[in-house]
């Protein structure tokens, strides 16, 4: 018999607040996070100048160096999210519940730190290693936020790395979830994290994907708009904790919301050109594991780049499955795009937003490209209604789709 799966705590670093309250104030005043991020201009053949950093962030000054000098930035931010997180569900003091063996953790980001990646490249480009230590490479590794924040907290469960570039922390979720649902353990961390770093903008930059609106960074980026000119990359983390239901129930948690429904396939036909089919499909695996007909879902926060084949091929997908009837938006005008975090924070921000019982506008969607699919996109102000259940889309490099649905629970 399968296990209920409730989300009963939360944690996020972002760059608009590290807190529920903090971010829905950004949200009130319309702020966004992307800015110009100076030295990027000294990068020879760098088109786009802007980014969505988090300007402030410093770890907790209990943190020892000991336990931080495995731990690049990526790995610094996954692991205060989770704590966070912890603290949120009344976890933080339950050693017993975190180390005893059921609680593990699926976490993703999509590489380890960049600045040990260029310590190691040093090896071969400047025949030296001087600049890399036995902690070196622990930074740099694809698994280095599971791994560090399973040390940190002393988590001895299972240990899923997510390593699908903007799908990593909505696999991870996934993943959790069916490891929960299934019986091999009572609670899971699950999330993502991302660093920004000039190495991955220059990879979107060469495929002619970032906006390049360096003199009006406000206006930028703008999913689904017809003047979009592309995407702008943000960083953070989001840390959430999965609980099997009754396990919940019986230490008196406080829970959020449900995972109900969860779908990933493969386009499995070009590395970076999605297909609407394939992401069409993802959504009816969603669907069909939660039992839900599509009029069930309140509410769909989409993936929303603002990069052209990205939109349109999205929104004619959820059209297909889901109607025009469903009030749709993306968080990634106001945060950027971050990567490996963006979709474990847009589902804690779309349960929170649903909890509120306000789910604010894509933020600089003024005229929709007439080429995207006609959907009841949230545009202009925040809108107000009941929702119930929210399906969160994501979609990566490698043909990769991701479909989660949560159930609201208040």
């Amino acid at each position: 018999m399968t296990k209920r799966v409730v989300i009963t705590g939360g944690g996020l670093v972002t760059a608009l607040g590290d807190d529920w309250v903090s971010v829905f104030d950004a949200f009130k005043q319309q702020k966004t996070a992307t800015s110009v991020i100076p030295q990027w201009a000294e990068i020879e053949g760098l088109r786009t100048n802007l980014g969505a950093p988090i300007k402030d962030f410093q770890t907790p000054s209990h943190y020892t160096r000991k336990q931080l000098r495995s731990m690049g930035r990526v790995a610094q931010l996954a692991t205060v999210a989770c704590d966070k997180a912890l603290d949120d569900a009344l976890l933080k003091d339950q050693k017993a519940m975190i180390e005893g063996g059921d609680m593990g953790i699926a976490y993703g980001s999509c590489s380890g730190s960049t600045s040990a990646l260029y310590d190691l490249i040093k090896i071969r480009t400047h025949k030296t290693l001087s600049n890399v230590s036995a902690t070196t490479y622990i930074k740099s590794m694809s698994h280095t936020c599971a791994v560090n924040a399973a040390l940190f907290f002393g988590l001895t469960g299972r240990v899923i790395p997510t390593s699908s570039a903007c799908t990593s922390s909505a696999q991870a979720i996934g993943y959790a979830y069916e490891t929960i649902k299934h019986g091999y353990q009572k609670l899971m961390i699950a999330g993502g994290a991302e660093e920004l770093c000039p190495s991955q903008v220059s990879i979107f930059d060469t495929l002619f994907a970032t906006s390049q609106q360096n003199e009006h960074p406000e206006t930028t980026p703008r999913p689904f708009d017809r003047d979009r000119d592309g995407l702008v990359l943000g960083e953070g983390a989001c840390s959430l904790i999965l609980e099997e239901y009754a396990h919940a129930k019986a230490r008196g948690a406080k829970i959020y919301g449900e995972i109900v429904g969860f779908g990933t396939n493969c386009d499995a036909r070009h590395i970076t050109q999605p297909t609407s089919e394939k992401m069409a499909q993802a959504l009816r695996l969603a669907l069909g594991d939660a039992q839900l007909d599509p009029m069930a879902i309140d509410y769909i926060n989409a993936h929303g780049t603002a990069t052209e084949q990205g939109d349109i091929a999205e929104s004619h997908a959820t059209l297909q499955v889901m109607g025009d009837k469903t009030p749709i938006s993306s968080l990634k005008g106001h945060f950027g795009h971050t990567l490996g975090a963006c979709g474990a924070l847009e589902i804690w921000l779309s349960l929170m937003m649903a909890r509120q019982k306000c789910f604010i506008p894509t933020a600089n969607l003024i005229n929709i490209d007439p080429r995207c699919a006609d959907l009841d996109y949230i545009m202009g102000e925040s809108r107000q209604f009941d929702c119930q259940y929210i399906m969160s889309n994501n979609f990566a490099f490698g043909g990769i789709n991701t479909s989660l649905i949560i159930k609201n629970i208040c």
